[in-house]
């Protein structure tokens, strides 16, 4: 009998699939790994930005409670020296609003914030000066009987004097808020729309265009105005007319008409306003006055003429 001699069988290549699969799955959880990890970066730095805006929000309203505790001493102490403590009372009462707000804000809203606290600061100085003065004069008049009189009497011009400072203060600080005009254009408008500019033919004259921008203030609050234009002629009467939107106003005490006006909310943001007056009948010739006014001051002025 032959012997039977099988030919050896290859065995199958496991190994080599198994490392493609493993290097496969090793690539995936890499190209993961990555992606969480710069999706926790991400995250990281918004919660960074937070967490910073936070800080700072929390910081100045610490500020603000500092400075609500520091004007309850000073009002404490400028009572017990006889001295006007109403101005500290209101700043208490708008750093007590402060604190009652929301605990989130902006950026923009921080910032006005710490503006605010500023302001605070610089009030709180000028009482610790007011506080020394008089501390100062009251000692005087407790250490020197003999000249009682006399003392009372600088005691009483320290306080005006004082009092004379803040009044100063508070007028420049009102005409500093007050608000101006400028970029001033006036155009007549034909019947058919065509603008001309100044001079003009008395028949060429159907309306009257005015514009102007409300110039930047920071120190002006942003609040509701109303403008009003007067255009006056050459013998100093005003154009109005009440059908047309003409009414008064008081100025320097005495009532004086507006040819037109506009309620607007003054915003801060060089707003352009624009008055179309119809006047009805031809213009006399001449040169005009234009003059822009709200509340009971003068915002600006500019002219044209009527051939």
């Amino acid at each position: 009998m032959s012997e039977f001699n099988p030919e050896p069988v290859e065995a199958p290549k496991k190994s080599n699939k198994n490392a493609i699969i493993i290097a496969l799955l090793s690539l995936v959880i890499v190209v993961q790994g990555v992606k969480i990890y710069l999706d926790s970066q991400e995250k990281q730095e918004i919660k960074t930005d937070l967490t910073s805006t936070e800080q700072e929000l929390a910081t100045t309203m610490q500020r603000m409670s500092e400075i609500k505790a520091e004007l309850d001493t000073k009002i404490a102490e400028v009572q017990k020296l006889g001295g006007d403590v109403s101005d500290l009372l209101k700043a208490k009462g708008e750093v007590e609003a402060e604190l009652k707000r929301s605990k989130r804000a902006t950026g923009k809203e921080i910032k006005a914030l710490k503006d605010k606290v500023e302001g605070y600061e610089t009030l709180l100085k000028i009482k610790d000066e007011e506080i020394t003065k008089l501390k100062s004069v009251n000692k005087e008049l407790l250490t020197e009987n003999t000249s009682l009189k006399t003392q009372k009497n600088q005691l009483g011009d320290s306080i005006n004097r004082l009092s004379q400072t803040k009044d100063e203060l508070a007028d420049k600080v009102a005409i500093a808020s007050q608000l101006k005009v400028e970029n001033v254009h006036i155009v007549a408008l034909s019947d058919r729309g065509k603008e001309r500019e100044s001079p003009f033919k008395s028949r060429q004259v159907g309306k009257l265009k005015v514009e102007f921008n409300i110039a930047e203030n920071k120190v002006a609050p942003i609040e509701g105005k109303k403008i009003m234009i007067r255009i006056v002629d050459e013998n100093g009467q005003v154009l109005f007319d009440v059908a047309r939107g003409s009414g008064t106003f008081l100025f320097n005490g005495k009532e004086e008409f507006y040819t037109e006006s506009q309620d607007v909310l003054f915003d801060n943001t060089k707003q352009k306003l624009s008055f179309l007056y119809d006047k009805g009948s031809e213009y006399a010739s001449g040169t005009y006055k234009l003059e822009v006014y709200t509340d009971d001051y003068l915002m600006g002025s500019g002219q044209f003429t009527v051939k």
